[in-house]
């Protein structure tokens, strides 16, 4: 087992039956990396939280500084000086983008078109012939927007991991991958939402930036 996984499955006993969708949560993510797609995350309130929290943790340095290499800095070096001195302040990456962010695009086509649809017409813009991936955030695993957006990702043959409460919800049927966190409260399944995916994102900096 992964390292990250098997200390998050002894700090949190009770996530013992989805350490094996965790794992592969993580073999997805992977997939989607290395054919350099772009992870996309949607999910509403807190679940939109933790979906801007899981980007900052990607797209910079989580647990090391992932500091550029050789070849990155080689795009610099001919440059101006001001410019050489920029990757020095640089870090490495892994691709996200919160479909909860977008505040005018989201009010636009909530007001223009469907409430419903703010997540599915961003996953149809952006993951057409890209290797990308959705994490869907929903405790129920109901929410109608999240559960549009994995409809529209499944239409374009995106791998779909979906983070829930215990019952799973529509998503437990959608998603590739469902990780069901055994609680049904809505904060109690966030609180076990975050070492999760802190969990992922440490294995995959890992994986990527070691």
């Amino acid at each position: 087992m992964n390292p990250f996984f098997k200390t998050l499955s002894e700090r949190y006993p009770v996530l013992a039956d989805a350490m094996n969708d965790v794992e592969l949560a993580f073999d997805l993510l992977c997939g989607c990396y290395d054919s350099g797609g772009k992870l996309l995350l949607c999910g509403n309130g807190g679940s939109a939280a933790d979906c801007a929290h899981i980007v900052g943790e990607l797209m910079k340095g989580f647990l090391s500084q992932r500091k550029l290499t050789k070849d990155d800095r080689a795009f610099f070096e001919d440059m101006d000086e001001a410019t050489r001195r920029l990757p020095d302040k640089l870090q490495n990456g892994l691709p996200a983008i919160s479909l909860c962010s977008e505040q005018s695009l989201l009010s636009a086509y909530a007001n223009d078109v469907d409430p419903a649809m703010v997540f599915a017409q961003q996953v149809w813009v952006y993951g057409q012939n890209s290797p990308d991936l959705l994490l869907a955030l929903s405790t129920s695993g109901n929410a109608e927007n999240v559960v549009r957006a994995v409809r529209t990702a499944n239409a374009l043959g995106i791998d779909t991991v979906g983070i829930t409460g215990a019952d799973g919800g529509k998503l437990a049927d959608l998603c590739t991958v469902c990780i069901r966190l055994p609680e049904t409260e809505t904060y109690k399944v966030q609180e076990l939402t975050l070492p999760v995916y802190h969990a992922l994102c440490a294995a995959l900096e890992a994986h990527y930036f070691s």
